[in-house]
C-alpha cells in the first residue's frame, strides 16, 4: 500500500507543476494590489512540537502583525483588496504545498497553529495532535470555514478562540489522527475542493446580484 509520505508527494509536485501559471498570477496580484512580499512566513507548530516556517500568499497589508490583534476575524482593515479574495478561496494556503515537499506538513492533518495557542491544547491531546505532520486541510478546516465571522461578530474574538472554536477543532484533530488512512485524506481533499468550488459560485452570484443592482 502506498505511504502517506509518497501520496503527499506525488499530489503537492503535481499540484504545484499543474498550479504555476495559477502561482503566477497570484503573485503579480498581491505586488500590483499593496506594497510587500508576495509571501507570508509565520513559525507555526509542527509534528513533535518541532517549530517551522509556514508558507502562505500575503493577504494583509506589510506589518499587520505588529499593528493589529494575533487573531484575524471578518472585516480586518489590515487586509488587501486581494487578501480578501484569496482567503475566501482558501488561494492564501496554495503556498503551503512547498512545506508539503519538504516534509513540514502533509496534505490533510491537524491545522498547524502558532506557539500562543499550543499552549491551551491540554497535555495528552497535544502529544496526540503533534504526532503527525499537520496538514493544509482537514475536518476542522471545512466544517469552520466561516470562523473569521464568528470571531468577528465576538466581543473578545480571542477569547472566543481559545474557550469555544479550539476545543472543537481538537475533537476533530484528535479523531483524525485516531483514524486516518490515505482514503479519509483522500474523500477530505474531495471535500475541500467542493468546498472550494461552491465558495466560488457564490462569489459569482454576490457580483452579479451587485451588477443587477447598478
Amino acid at each position: 500500500m502506498i505511504s502517506k509520505r509518497l501520496f503527499d508527494l506525488f499530489f503537492s509536485l503535481t499540484g504545484l507543476l499543474m498550479l504555476l501559471p495559477v502561482f503566477l498570477m497570484i503573485a503579480v496580484w498581491i505586488r500590483l494590489d499593496s506594497p510587500g512580499p508576495v509571501f507570508f512566513r509565520q513559525v507555526r507548530v509542527g509534528q513533535f512540537g518541532n517549530p517551522f516556517r509556514i508558507f502562505k500568499f500575503r493577504t494583509m497589508y506589510a506589518d499587520a502583525e505588529v499593528i493589529g490583534r494575533k487573531i484575524t476575524v471578518e472585516g480586518d482593515p489590515r487586509i488587501t483588496r486581494a487578501g480578501h479574495f484569496l482567503r475566501k478561496l482558501k488561494l492564501d494556503e496554495l503556498p503551503q504545498l512547498l512545506n508539503v515537499l519538504k516534509g513540514e506538513m502533509s496534505l490533510v492533518g491537524p491545522r498547524p497553529e502558532v506557539s500562543r495557542y499550543v499552549e491551551f491544547y491540554p497535555e495528552e491531546i497535544r502529544t496526540q495532535v503533534l504526532s503527525v505532520r499537520p496538514g493544509i486541510t482537514d475536518i476542522a478546516s471545512i466544517l469552520y470555514k466561516d470562523e473569521n465571522i464568528v470571531l468577528g461578530d465576538a466581543a473578545d474574538p480571542e477569547a472566543t478562540y481559545v474557550t469555544v472554536v479550539l476545543p472543537e477543532k481538537l475533537k476533530h484533530y484528535v479523531r483524525y489522527v485516531s483514524e486516518r488512512t490515505l482514503w479519509l485524506d483522500f474523500k477530505i481533499i474531495l471535500m475541500t475542493l467542493r468546498e472550494i468550488l461552491r465558495q466560488g459560485e457564490s462569489s459569482k452570484r454576490s457580483r452579479e446580484e451587485l451588477d443587477n443592482l447598478e
